[in-house]
Parts: C-alpha cells; sequence; structure tokens
C-alpha cells in the first residue's frame, strides 16, 4: 500500500493539507476523499512541486498535453510551451513526447513547478523500434524509470486486453482505435493473441506504483474517435474492465484516475459520465474533451470546452486540454495558449453547474458591478484573462463605452436616465 494513502486513513500528511489549503477545504476532508479513492493529490516524493487535489470536493482542473513527435522535434520549443500552459493556469503537465531524446526531455519538463504525467508505452515503443517488439519486462523497466524520475502520474491502458478487442472486433467502429497507447497494445493483442502484460501483471503494476507513491491514470484506450462510434461497445466493454482495475487499486492503497471518452454527442455525456463513475467507485475522472462533433477542425478546442463543460458539470474531475490544432498538426505556443484557456472557461463553467445555487464567485459578482458602473479597469481586475481583454477593448482608443454601442449603450442610457429622475 502506498504509504500517503496508509496515513490518509489515521491523519493529514503535509502534502494533503497544502493541497487542502489551496482548495479552500478541510484536510481531514481531503484525506477521507483520497483513503476512499474519491479524490488524488499527484504528488511524487521524487520531486518536489506545488500540489493539487483533483476528485470529491475540489475544483475542476485542467491538463495540457506537450510533446515531441517524429514530424517535429525541437525539446527547448515544448519546455517553452509547457511554461505557457502553467502561466495560463494549467494545474498538470503531460509529456507525450516521441521523438528526440525521451529521457532529457522528460528531465527538463519536470524540473517546471507543475504536477506533470506521461505514457511509459510511447518510450516502450521507441526503444523496441515497433509496437510488437516491446517485451513486457521492458514495459515495466520503463514505468519504473518514469517512477523513480519524479512523474507523478502514468497513463497506463491496462483496459485494453482480450475481451476489449474482441467487443471491437464484432461490433467495428469507422475510426477503429485513435488512442496511441491503446492502439499499440491492441495491435500486440490483434498478432501474438497474447494478453496485454499491464492487464495480467496488474498486481505487479501496482506494486511498483505503490513502491513510488505514483498514481495509476487508468488509460481509455478504446476511448470512440468519432461521434459516430460513440455507442460501439469496445468503449463500454473497457468502462467495465476500468470498473474491476480501480476496485483493485483501491484495494492496493493506490490513487487512481480514470480516463474517460474523447469523441461523444452532447446528449450522452452526462450518462457516460455517470455510469464511469458508478462502476469504477466515484474515482476522480479525467476526460479529453469530450469532442460533441467532427466537423469543426480548428476549433475543436471549443467543441471540447462545450463536452468539458457538460462533462464537469455531470462530475468529470479532471479536463484534458484541446487545442485548435487537434486532428491537423503539433501544437503551436498559440495553439497551447488558446486552448488552455478555453479549457479553463470549461472547468470554471463545469464548476459552476456542480454547485448550482451554492456557487459564489466573489470574480462574478465583481464583474456584474463594474460593468454597472462602465468601470473598465474593474472588470479587467475580474477578467481571468484581463491584459487580452484590455487590449480587445483598447483597439479602439479610450471610450467611457464599448466601441460596438457607443453612445446608445444601454447601461449608460438607463443610468442616465435614473439620474435625472433624480
Amino acid at each position: 500500500m502506498s504509504t500517503l494513502v496508509k496515513k490518509c486513513n489515521s491523519v493529514v500528511p503535509d502534502i494533503i493539507a497544502r493541497a487542502a489549503q489551496k482548495e479552500g477545504i478541510d484536510g481531514k476532508e481531503l484525506a477521507l476523499a483520497i483513503a476512499k479513492g474519491k479524490a488524488v493529490v499527484p504528488a511524487n516524493p521524487a520531486r518536489e512541486h506545488d500540489p493539487i487535489a483533483i476528485g470529491e470536493g475540489c475544483t475542476v482542473k485542467v491538463n495540457v498535453n506537450i510533446g515531441t513527435s517524429g514530424a517535429r522535434c525541437d525539446p527547448e520549443y515544448e519546455y517553452n510551451k509547457a511554461a505557457c500552459a502553467i502561466a495560463e493556469g494549467a494545474d498538470a503537465i503531460m509529456d507525450l513526447s516521441t521523438g528526440g531524446d525521451l529521457k532529457e526531455i522528460r528531465k527538463k519538463i519536470l524540473t517546471l513547478n507543475a504536477t506533470t504525467g506521461t505514457v511509459p508505452i510511447y518510450e516502450a515503443v521507441k526503444r523496441a523500434g515497433n509496437a510488437l517488439d516491446v517485451t513486457p519486462d521492458l514495459l515495466f523497466s520503463i514505468i519504473r524509470e518514469h517512477c523513480k524520475e519524479g512523474v507523478d502520474f502514468l497513463t497506463l491502458h491496462c483496459g485494453v486486453n482480450k475481451e476489449s478487442y474482441e467487443s471491437l472486433r464484432k461490433d467495428p467502429r469507422v475510426t477503429g482505435v485513435v488512442s496511441r497507447g491503446g492502439a499499440f497494445h491492441t495491435a500486440i493483442i490483434a498478432t501474438t493473441g497474447e494478453e496485454n502484460p499491464l492487464y495480467s501483471e496488474y498486481d505487479y503494476l501496482l506494486e511498483i506504483l505503490a513502491e513510488n507513491e505514483t498514481i495509476i491514470s487508468l488509460g481509455d484506450g478504446m476511448r470512440p474517435g468519432a461521434v459516430i462510434d460513440a455507442g460501439r461497445r469496445a468503449k463500454s466493454t473497457e468502462y467495465l474492465t476500468l470498473g474491476d482495475l480501480s476496485q483493485r487499486a483501491l484495494e492496493a492503497g493506490v490513487q487512481r484516475i480514470i480516463e474517460g471518452p474523447g469523441h461523444i454527442p452532447i446528449d450522452q455525456i452526462d450518462y457516460n459520465v455517470r455510469f464511469i463513475k458508478e462502476v469504477t467507485g466515484n474515482a476522480p475522472l479525467y476526460l479529453l474533451g469530450p469532442l460533441v462533433t467532427d466537423i469543426f477542425p480548428g476549433y475543436d478546442h471549443v467543441s471540447g470546452a462545450i463536452g468539458g463543460s457538460i462533462a464537469a458539470m455531470s462530475g468529470a474531475d479532471f479536463l484534458c486540454m484541446v487545442s485548435p490544432s487537434e486532428h491537423l498538426a503539433l501544437p503551436d505556443i498559440d495553439d497551447i495558449r488558446e486552448g488552455t484557456r478555453v479549457a479553463k472557461l470549461a472547468a470554471h463553467v463545469g464548476d459552476r453547474g456542480r454547485k448550482g445555487d451554492k456557487w459564489f464567485d466573489k470574480g462574478e459578482t465583481g464583474m456584474a458591478f463594474a460593468r454597472r458602473n462602465l468601470d473598465w479597469n474593474a472588470q479587467f481586475s475580474h477578467a481571468v484573462y484581463g491584459d487580452y481583454a484590455r487590449s480587445i477593448h483598447d483597439r479602439d482608443g479610450e471610450t467611457e463605452t464599448c466601441s460596438m454601442c457607443g453612445d446608445l449603450c444601454a447601461i449608460k442610457i438607463l443610468k442616465e436616465c435614473l439620474e435625472n429622475r433624480n
């Protein structure tokens, strides 16, 4: 059992107290949620950084993916992208690098003051040369390396097994398997007939993670890659497997996160979130999007934010940023900035939906009064990205109202009318 989880059953460890303070919640409440598997604090003791809490009683968090590829490999630029994401409010970073010296890239990313995750199968495939040459020993060795280096959470596609592959085969999808990690494991199963070692040797995997205080993010390797595939059987088969694996991790004292679907019609989001939450014992849920339409490339970050807001309102805890370049290209810094900001907006809206009438935010109240008073400086101070808002307002020079309404400003007209009556 993880030492941190074991402590949470009786005391409030310092790292948990710090995370709870940031959330504005009681440390005992957070420790109890962790012990019950309803919240996590990803904090590998091999490196120091500000902790975050994800799950029950916590605000919705945002992760941003960065990383090199075989087509574009500039480690320094990826570091700058990660730093940009953190500056824009990202709560966590995932290094998905597949090109260049992966160990050195990861080492540099881990110097940033942020919760950090990786996907070890990517490095395993790179070292082996192709997916079919990845051995269990190589994969577990790399997992252990990532843990020792200070990675806080690992996406591991343990739910991609023979059963989910059989569901995919019997109920085929247009886009097949779009998860890279899921595709690697599916290819191995389909070609060799051998079970995914992350599934067959799951207890051994949990021992490694417990020993190193590293969180398992149970990957959604069978997530639908198009809304037309959302109703196919493979993802539901994986959900049920993840439910079993989630329970086994909880019993082993290993903190875990569950990853969810990527492309889901808007009317199916609530059902899918509640289904996953139910079968996994209300474990923290981490979603890419979900994207609610496939025909607006270039605006997938908006599609993902729409889905993310609804998912968060339904109970999702952790949103993965979708960039404007999703499905098109490796994101640049502008994509990271825009995608992070839109994901933060989605998380904020989702929090509002969760809390309902209990929700109270001084920024929202302050903005209402600032707009009533036509106080532009106050409006920019209450805005999450105030400098950007100011740059738009100032395009037409300094004005009392915005340049769209000018003297026809509804607030100004009513204000003057009421003043004249008095």
